[in-house]
């Protein structure tokens, strides 16, 4: 059973605002929310995340974040 809707089917700023709450809720789920609960949180974090990618294939990436800007600070 899939929950949700299907993350082709969002515009942009659904997708963004789904993204960012299941980011803001991740921790709590983390810590208190049944097995259940946990993996259809990350179920549904890879789909959104996996779509994002999907529209974004070159999408910037800050090169402090890459091992050698990490080596840099």
């Amino acid at each position: 059973m899939t929950m949700g809707i299907d993350p082709r089917e969002l515009p942009d700023d659904d997708l963004f605002r789904e993204l960012g709450h299941l980011y803001e809720t991740r921790f709590e789920t983390l810590r208190h929310a049944s097995d259940q609960a946990f993996e259809e949180h990350t179920r549904r974090t890879n789909e959104l995340e996996g779509e994002y990618l999907r529209r974004r294939p070159a999408r910037e990436v800050d090169p402090n974040r890459l091992r050698e800007g990490a080596r840099a600070r």
